[in-house]
Formats: structure tokens, C-alpha cells, sequence
């Protein structure tokens, strides 16, 4: 059985690889809601920042501060240090990753702030970026900052 916020996360993450972009996905979930849904923007909108959890947390929009430690955040990939960072910035006490496994994000710096980490290591997730690093190896480097 799949989790419906990863499927959505999941979905976002093809968006982004059909718009040209790199397929990574988010969505943020209050309340067995999705507020904030997003997908990695950066090649989309020539942009720094715009990471799938980034994204998610933008369209998310302005919400008050007890909202993000109330929630969850879904991603299809473990979060880099930025998007860790805001994570941790947020208070957003939970995150379910798609897959580590071709990326190992800050997962033991989010641990370590005593951020509950859920680690699916789904193979929908592994797949797409297994794929696309293979395709894409000079993307990737970018994105990641190599």
C-alpha cells in the first residue's frame, strides 16, 4: 500500500521532469492535509533556491508558526542543507523521505534537532532519480552544488 502525501510528492517530482526540470517533489501536509505542494523549479525559473521542499513551503504561503510544528513534509528525495535548514527554521517536527539512496541529504543534522525522519526508500523514487542523475549527470552536479 502507498502513502497518498508521498504519491502526491511523487507526482509533483514527474511534473518538474516534464516541465525539463530535476524530478524531485514535495508536498506539506497539516492535518492529513496537503497545504503546500511543490516541485524542484530551479532550471523552470533560472532560480538558487528552488528546491522541491523550498517550493512546497512557498505555495504553501504565509502561515502562522504553530502550522509548520503541527505538520508533516514529504519529499521524494533526502533534503540538502538548505532545505533542511528551513525545515529546522520552521519547526516542522516530521519528514518522510522518498529515498536516500542516490542522495544522502542533512538527514542526521535534522535527527540530531530532534526532527523524527522517516526514511521509506521507495523504489518509485529511487527509479526516477536513478534515471535522471544518469541522463543528467552535469544537471545534477549543479543542483547539488558540486
Amino acid at each position: 500500500m502507498t502513502d497518498p502525501f508521498l504519491d502526491a510528492a511523487l507526482q509533483e517530482a514527474r511534473i518538474g521532469l516534464d516541465e525539463g526540470g530535476i524530478p524531485i517533489g514535495s508536498v506539506l501536509v497539516h492535518d492529513g492535509e496537503i497545504i503546500g505542494r511543490g516541485h524542484n523549479r530551479r532550471v523552470q525559473n533560472a532560480s538558487a533556491i528552488l528546491h522541491g521542499e523550498m517550493d512546497a513551503l512557498e505555495n504553501a504561503g504565509r502561515l502562522p508558526a504553530w502550522r509548520y510544528r503541527e505538520a508533516v513534509i514529504y519529499t521524494t528525495l533526502s533534503p540538502c542543507s538548505m532545505c533542511t535548514g528551513a525545515i529546522l527554521l520552521y519547526g516542522i517536527p516530521k519528514v518522510v523521505v522518498g529515498e536516500n539512496t542516490t542522495f544522502m541529504g542533512s538527514e542526521e543534522l535534522l535527527r540530531s534537532n530532534g526532527i523524527e525522519v522517516v526514511d521509506v526508500n521507495d523504489q518509485r523514487c529511487i527509479d526516477l532519480m536513478t534515471r535522471f542523475i544518469a541522463s543528467n549527470p552535469d544537471l545534477w552536479d549543479e543542483d547539488i552544488g558540486v
